[in-house]
């Protein structure tokens, strides 16, 4: 039930501290598990500090020394545990604690399932999927960089970035890459990397360790931090047979610091020679080109009639002289036969013509309307016929003899 209080009616202090005890005091024991961050040893008892990995939350735990030497070897700072303890609450000094009676550390072999079925899960979200991952920008402007205090892997990453680029700018954020505060700076870091919009990509570099050592790149909320920047990320922590999460999640792995600046940023000499090639094989396109339009021309030009223009050009007016030539004989020809066509023609219409017998001493009898008498059955006595000539013509009259018409 809930405290009655009011201000007219408040309750002690030692009232609310042995609530709180009480409500603590029914939790019973608990498996607890975190990494331990201090621990004391005073006499026959021992004080630890017990760390969340992930939260900056910490309690006191109290034990004895044969609880804690019962686990062989017995943990120490920075090994994690799990506990089997009671939590109390202290009314007298207000303070809380874990009374442990079982301590167990987190062996290698724990720790490699727990971090098999954390990937697992995280894969199943598609945090690893390789449509996800983002290419590199060929020459960034700005590298972040997250690393260890005065450390091997700054040093490696900042050498070998410089002798492949020496203009390569880096913004580097050091951090604590193992211990209890390991997770939280490291996130904090990546946060304040890829804000910055002037860094293009975002190392993460560590050198080699343990797997305890490396636990802090394979927790769950680094790996979502990762998965959450928009900046590409390399991943370059232990060396080439450490596999951290964060290994599976980065945009790109490389297998140590070293290769994590060769895969940042291009090397000049080889960008250089790549140019160098590229100039030459562009040089040689042209010139080839150049030439084969050179040839053609040359060919063109020897060709009659852009060699010598003027010479096609008699040629033509030589083959229009010709065929007009040819027209005028052909009309000329075809005038000549028309004329002695006509000529025969006319000579045979002459010897034809009724004019031509009557020069020969005939004559044509006609009635006086004109109708050529066929024969003397046909004209009457004393009928006026017209005798015509070649060249005349005599009007007679009829008398009919006596056998046949006189004329």
């Amino acid at each position: 039930m809930p405290l009655e209080t009011s201000e007219e009616s408040p309750v002690p202090v030692r009232t609310v501290l042995r609530l709180v005890g009480e409500w603590i005091g029914r939790l019973g024991k608990v498996w607890v598990e975190g990494q331990i961050a201090e621990l004391t040893r005073r006499g026959g008892t021992v004080f630890l500090t017990l760390r969340d990995p992930v939260a900056a939350v910490s309690a006191r735990v109290i034990c004895t020394a044969a609880v804690l030497d019962a686990t062989s070897p017995p943990p120490d700072v920075g090994a994690r545990v799990v506990i089997w303890a009671k939590p109390e609450f202290n009314s007298a000094k207000g303070s809380f604690a874990l009374t442990a009676t079982q301590i167990k550390a987190v062996g290698i072999g724990e720790l490699l399932a727990r971090l098999e079925r954390r990937r697992t899960a995280l894969a199943a979200e598609g945090l690893f999927a390789t449509e996800r991952k983002r290419k590199l920008p060929f020459l960034p402007g700005t590298i972040g960089l997250i690393c260890g205090r005065d450390s091997a892997a700054e040093r490696d990453v900042l050498r070998n970035a410089a002798l492949r680029w020496p203009a390569v700018r880096f913004r580097v954020e050091q951090v604590a890459v193992q211990g209890p505060y390991a997770s939280e700076e490291i996130i904090a870091a990546l946060q304040r990397l890829d804000a910055d919009r002037a860094v293009d990509v975002i190392i993460v570099a560590r050198g080699g360790g343990s797997v305890e050592d490396l636990l802090p790149f394979s927790d769950e909320d680094v790996v979502r931090a990762v998965a959450a920047c928009v900046t590409p990320v390399i991943s370059a922590i232990g060396h080439e047979q450490d596999v951290p999460l964060l290994d599976l999640v980065a945009d790109v792995r490389a297998s140590t610091p070293t290769d994590a600046a060769r895969r940042a940023v291009p090397d000049v000499t080889e960008q250089l020679e790549l140019i160098s090639q590229l100039r030459a094989r562009a040089r040689r396109s042209i010139a080839g080109r150049l030439d084969r339009e050179a040839s053609w021309l040359a060919a063109i030009t020897t060709r009659p009639a852009l060699a010598s223009p003027v010479r096609e050009i008699d040629r033509q007016q030589e083959q229009v002289f010709t065929l007009s030539e040819r027209a005028r004989l052909a009309i000329a020809g075809g005038l000549n036969r028309a004329a002695d066509d006509l000529i025969h023609m006319k000579a045979r219409l002459i010897a034809l013509s009724p004019a031509a017998t009557l020069r020969r001493g005939y004559a044509i009898v006609q009635h006086a309307d004109g109708r050529v008498v066929p024969s003397a059955s046909d004209v009457t006595e004393g009928e006026l016929l017209t005798l015509r000539f070649a060249d005349d013509q005599l009007q007679v009259a009829a008398q009919r003899a006596a056998t046949a018409s006189a004329t």
